[in-house]
């Protein structure tokens, strides 16, 4: 499964280009995004730098819309 790859990736290497791995403003400010395919993210919280939050997996119309 496509987010299994991501999120075994993003362990590894969280600023991987194949994720463009970018901060949140708006609703989400204090979040990051990365993507999974061509239209869908996945929004996270860093707790420390150990540790981070995936809260919300949607397209990009479900969450920024």
């Amino acid at each position: 499964m496509k987010t299994d790859d991501r999120i075994r990736l993003f362990s590894k290497d969280p600023f991987s280009p194949k994720l463009e791995n970018h901060a949140l403003t708006g609703k989400y400010q204090g979040y990051r995004s990365i993507n999974i395919t061509g239209d869908y993210r996945a929004v996270y919280k860093e707790i420390s730098k150990q540790e981070v939050v995936f809260v919300i997996l949607g397209t990009h119309a479900q969450l920024y819309s």
